[in-house]
């Protein structure tokens, strides 16, 4: 059998590298979600799968964990999500769950091909979302177009779900939605993301927030000597670099060991002025804030809010308190316990597989999964190797897809088939 699924595997690997081609070259980002959906669902028709269309409403679910959803064109095309499943009745046994939407293509001129025109070079395969997270869709497609020539019955008594969901980049209420909303469930999840094979078991929390300065504003020829509204906002940043720190050195991350800062502070977009003989009056800030597992997203805002308040209140110049208002994510840190047998028997499957035991490891990001680990269902993520996720180039190692398939297809084999371990 597993032999006889390796081979289908490799033969099933071109087609799952047009799929992922045809996502790429389909631009999903956030709000523009739907065509991209549309070919998941093309595909997962020629699959044998049954496809559900779940409408996905405006604004913000009312939840803890909710994100605040992102201003968009209310004159858009009704968004939705999609849910394919095996025939049959009943419940869902497993869940494998992605996400379609990706982040802009920023600076597309410096770009080695165009973004949304997928290439393969040098055994990658570039394109914007192709590791981040496309290429899982590819891997969950080929591992279970392999499963249907090798194990046409696997699913015969049991259901197994494939979750494609939206806004994981900012706010997570897709998947938020498909659970509170539609009611789509399992006793365990795997997350398709880009882990380079290994298995990411937890994340930091995350806050997204916009920080408003004002300062004096005036022509350019009065401006020498007096911070304007864009060299205040920097000056607040740096402060709230410092912070950020202090937050490193009072509640470290021992899972993290290698990385000096694991709540890291971005500075994602700055906008500031309309005339370059012009001392620009105020500065808008998008901010990503990282923060301990140990606290809420309440609690992260309520700390992040007194320090931008002390901030400004250490630093003269400012023509009023610095506004802060939430712009997406609101995320709390997750981890799942490590002794769960979600992670026993996915690692067995890698080993069987590959001959290697897959590392666990944290990061110092955030995913959907932890949004079932809330729910109180195992959730982990898997997928292949990606490299420059939300930069230029961004690519997926080609030989990493059907290797992540040769995993997944094992598991499934053990979570449906006659053998469970």
């Amino acid at each position: 059998m597993r032999s006889s699924l390796d081979e289908a595997i490799d033969a099933e690997t071109e087609g799952a590298l047009r799929v992922l081609e045809r996502l790429i070259a389909a631009p999903s980002l956030v709000g523009e979600e739907q065509a991209a959906l549309e070919v998941f669902e093309e595909e997962a028709r020629s699959t044998g799968l049954t496809v559900r269309r779940l409408p996905f409403p405006a604004g913000s679910p009312a939840h803890p964990c909710a994100g605040v959803a992102p201003d968009l064109d209310p004159s858009a095309m009704p968004r939705f999500q999609v849910l394919v499943s095996t025939p049959g009745d009943g419940p869902l046994h497993l869940l494998l769950n992605g996400h379609m939407d990706i982040v802009p293509a920023d600076a597309p001129e410096l770009w080695t091909s165009p973004p949304f025109s997928p290439e393969r070079r040098d055994g990658w395969l570039y394109g914007r979302g192709a590791a981040d997270m496309k290429s899982g869709f590819a891997v969950g497609l080929l591992a279970l177009r392999a499963l249907r020539r090798t194990a046409p019955d696997l699913f015969a008594r049991q259901r197994l779900g494939f979750l494609a969901v939206v806004e994981e980049e900012c706010t997570g209420n897709g998947t938020l939605q498909s659970l509170l909303q539609d009611g789509i469930t399992a006793p365990e999840v795997v997350v398709l993301e880009s882990t380079d094979l290994g298995l990411l078991t937890g994340g930091i929390g995350v806050l997204w927030a916009e920080v408003t300065v004002v300062a004096q504003s005036g022509h350019a020829h009065t401006s020498e000597g007096k911070a304007n509204a864009a060299q205040m906002g920097l000056r607040l940043v740096s402060a709230l670099h410092h912070w950020a720190a202090g937050i490193a050195a009072a509640h470290p991350e021992p899972d993290l060991p290698g990385l000096a800062q694991p709540y890291a502070l971005n500075l994602g977009r700055i906008r500031s002025g309309d005339w370059t003989s012009s001392s620009p009056a105020t500065a808008v800030l998008d901010l990503r804030v990282g923060f301990p597992r140990a606290w809420t997203p309440d609690e992260a805002e309520a700390r992040l809010r007194a320090a931008v308040t002390q901030a400004a209140a250490e630093e003269p110049g400012f023509a009023a308190a610095p506004r802060v208002r939430l712009t997406g994510l609101r995320a709390r840190g997750y981890r799942l316990n490590d002794r769960a047998v979600l992670l026993r028997d996915l690692a067995a499957a890698h080993c069987e597989a590959h001959g290697t035991v897959p590392d666990r490891f944290l990061l110092g990001t955030t995913t959907d999964a932890r949004l079932y680990l809330d729910a109180g269902i195992p959730a982990v993520c898997f997928g292949p190797r990606g490299r420059n996720l939300h930069g230029i180039d961004e690519a997926v190692e080609i030989a990493s897809i059907p290797a992540a398939a040769r995993t997944l297809a094992r598991f499934l084999l053990r979570r449906f088939g006659e053998d469970p371990v």
